[in-house]
């Protein structure tokens, strides 16, 4: 069994993955400040909640887009496991080809979908991850990492909004009935839901277009589950525990 935490700027998602199995996963805020002692005690909680001994766990991997907690949570899976984690970054083996201006700056988040999407679904695929962030990145029908887009993701962006201006109000991410709506909080929830699914639409379009060729739709992250129902583009996957299976991916092939 390995510990495999996906570390995001809102939650960091851990799963204990066996044989390729999923067999538990746990969410917890993501803390900058904290140090690995205080993230140990965290993960010790954890794994005591679910009955399972940390001797079990073989190793680690990390995927991280927040350096401080990647240091953090270094310090306390060797403190918890005995172990060195494996951190996804330069030097780690993908079984991807990144063909991009500058390999070295593409996000931990973005290579593990790809590898994950490519792994479960095949290339060519669109993977869209909708957390603190919107990001869609393309795996071409080689099987290389072409690149993609980030836009502000649906959450954060209306709590910018709200917290902007002096009439609009914080709201939950549901879809009004009508596209069309006719009060304050109806027509906010109208953009967030509607519009953020006209953008997948658009931009999906608009990158099959660039490719030449069409491509399987893989979608994860936190409101996915929310936005991709009222997507007209049909049959876009939504996979929430996509990246935890591209880190065992990853873990596999550097084993």
């Amino acid at each position: 069994m390995i510990l495999a935490i996906d570390v995001g700027n809102t939650h960091i998602v851990l799963g204990m993955i066996e044989d390729g199995e999923i067999r538990h996963i746990a969410r917890i805020h993501t803390e900058v400040l904290e140090t690995g002692m205080e993230y140990a005690i965290k993960l010790r909680q954890i794994t005591d909640y679910y009955g399972v001994n940390p001797a079990a766990f073989e190793g680690a991997i990390i995927g991280s887009v927040v350096p401080q907690v990647t240091e953090a949570l270094r310090a306390a899976l060797e403190s918890l496991i005995g172990k060195k984690p494996m951190v996804v970054g330069p030097g780690v083996k993908t079984g991807m080809n990144i063909r991009i201006d500058d390999p070295s700056t593409v996000a931990a988040d973005l290579i593990v979908g790809a590898v994950a999407a490519n792994a479960q679904y095949g290339a060519p695929c669109i993977v869209i991850d909708m957390g603190t962030a919107t990001t869609m990145v393309v795996v071409d029908k080689s099987g290389s990492f072409r690149g993609g887009a980030i836009a502000p993701g649906v959450k954060l962006g209306y709590h910018a909004l709200s917290s902007g201006t002096s009439l609009l109000p914080e709201i939950s991410i549901l879809a009004p009935k009508k596209v069309i709506s006719a009060n304050t909080v109806d027509c906010m929830r109208s953009g967030a839901v509607y519009g953020a699914a006209a953008y997948i639409d658009g931009m999906v379009a608009r990158m099959e277009a660039e490719l030449g060729y069409p491509c399987t739709v893989v979608a994860t992250g936190g409101i996915a589950k929310h936005i991709v129902p009222y997507c007209q583009r049909e049959g876009i996957i939504v996979d929430s525990d996509l990246l935890l299976k591209g880190l065992w991916t990853i873990y596999q092939k550097n084993r």
